[in-house]
């Protein structure tokens, strides 16, 4: 068994830093960094393909070993000596997730020949003054152990051989990250405290709409690789953004194309990234719907808003290079998006350009109200004097025979809201007076901008006891 080189003493991080040990997997193309990043997250996260250079931008997720948290970062294949304009954002990108890493975890591939990409990274790890521990993947067999010690030739004193797809070595190089890792002050709050204090917002939309100049103009620098290229980010990416006091989680998505052309030949990677945006929705709080102003909403756009409806989510449209369009074609824009929009009336509409900053910060105005009416709980006391002059002003019609009665009301559930109605023959009330219920709970409590649910229950008839 190789001896690995003991990391150095922990170093403690003071709990004003709020934050999670990083360990950023970094490595050139297609040696299995996203493989291991899933192994270590225990669960399918990154995208995984044979062609080099699917993962584009740093891809964060929280995991745990031996009872330690910690935020794992996948990044972009290191290639320093590639021309490549998109190869050397994401060089840009893994020296960013360097800096910001307190752990680093090199891969390589433990069956071909290290390569000057390889070279390269290690010389630059080395001056890193952080733990890195150095990774020969894909090594199944100690017959491969053998064939990969050409590591040692750069100075490499511990090296870990491990299969990220079988999971080989994977526990030794997990206890090892978990010794390197600083020692917080402070637990991180609990998941519901954490919801109070930080909003979560997924940028979704069809491909360049926009959406990571959108985040680098939040962020202020060039976190997003953007480019001309529809489709330039395929994982879900998380970033931190804090502003006047604030704290958001922006989510970036790979861009939501039409079924008809996620085809065979441009692929299982965009199928994929399909998925991640609606996973990202899912851990959201406020789902942003970034369009063309220009192009209009199209009906992708409309169907995105239906899966963030479906999930119960804050929802904002933001029609993006509004700088582009006159004043008369900015009111046919938004009104068209309306038309499409139709089955959501109550969704806000910004207009904004990432690219000028324009309508930036009314965008962040709206999330903070979508937010805070995602997370309002109204009392049952406020609830029923309420709905004491709605029945006044309308009651439900007679349906079937039936008349329906009203009995009382209060919210069951916040994030989203949900509210439970008690009445006699639920069944008959009819689905006009169903939405008038909703309006009339939007119009009074403020829930612009989010889906709400009412159900009803009958009333249960209480039994007589025997005297």
């Amino acid at each position: 068994m190789t001896k690995h080189r003991r990391p150095r003493p922990a170093r403690t991080v003071p709990a004003s830093a709020r934050r999670l040990p990083v360990v950023a997997v970094v490595g050139r193309p297609n040696v299995g960094k996203s493989t291991l990043f899933n192994r270590l997250a225990r669960q399918k996260l990154a995208i995984v393909h044979d062609e080099p250079g699917v993962t584009r931008d740093r891809h964060y997720a929280e995991t745990s070993a031996f009872g330690r948290a910690y935020t794992l970062v996948d990044t972009g294949g290191f290639d320093p000596e590639s021309s490549d304009p998109m190869k050397e954002g994401i060089n840009e990108h893994v020296k960013a997730a360097i800096a910001e890493a307190d752990v680093i975890v090199f891969v390589t591939d433990a069956t071909g020949a290290l390569t000057t990409s390889d070279r390269a990274a290690v010389g630059l790890l080395r001056r890193a003054d952080k733990p890195v521990f150095f990774c020969a993947n894909k090594a199944d067999s100690p017959k491969v152990d053998a064939e990969a010690s050409e590591m040692y030739r750069l100075g490499v004193k511990g090296l870990f051989f491990v299969s990220a797809l079988h999971g080989r070595g994977i526990g030794e190089l997990e206890a090892e990250i978990v010794d390197a890792l600083p020692v917080a002050d402070a637990e991180p709050e609990d998941e519901a405290e954490d919801d109070a204090r930080i909003t979560r917002i997924a940028v979704c939309g069809r491909p360049n709409a926009g959406k990571s100049s959108l985040l680098n103009r939040l962020l202020g620098d060039d976190r997003m690789l953007v480019d001309d290229r529809p489709g330039t980010t395929r994982d879900a990416i998380d970033s931190l953004v804090e502003r006047d006091g604030k704290t958001y989680v922006f989510i970036d998505t790979a861009g939501i194309r039409k079924k008809g052309k996620v085809t065979k030949a441009g692929d299982d990677i965009e199928g994929m990234s399909v998925f991640l945006a609606v996973k990202a929705m899912e851990r959201a709080h406020v789902v942003v719907v970034l369009a063309d102003a220009k192009e209009g909403v199209a009906e992708q756009d409309a169907k995105i808003l239906g899966l963030a409806n479906d999930r119960g989510r804050a929802m904002i449209v933001a029609l993006n290079k509004c700088d582009l369009l006159k004043k008369d074609e900015l009111v046919r824009a938004e009104a068209q998006a309306r038309d499409k929009l139709t089955f959501a009336p109550f969704v806000k509409i910004v207009r904004i350009s990432a690219k000028t900053g324009r309508g930036v910060p009314e965008l962040l105005r709206e999330i903070d109200a979508c937010a805070e009416a995602y997370r309002k709980r109204v009392t049952t006391g406020e609830l029923n004097r309420f709905f004491e002059q709605v029945i006044e002003t309308r009651s439900p019609p007679t349906s079937g025979g039936k008349a329906p009665r009203l009995y009382y009301v209060t919210q069951a559930e916040a994030r989203p809201p949900l509210f439970v109605v008690v009445a006699s023959a639920p069944d008959a009330i009819h689905f006009s007076y169903r939405r008038y219920v909703v309006n009339q709970l939007r119009k009074r409590f403020g829930f612009e901008g989010v889906p709400i649910r009412v159900v009803y229950k009958e009333k249960r008839r209480e039994k007589r006891g025997k005297g």
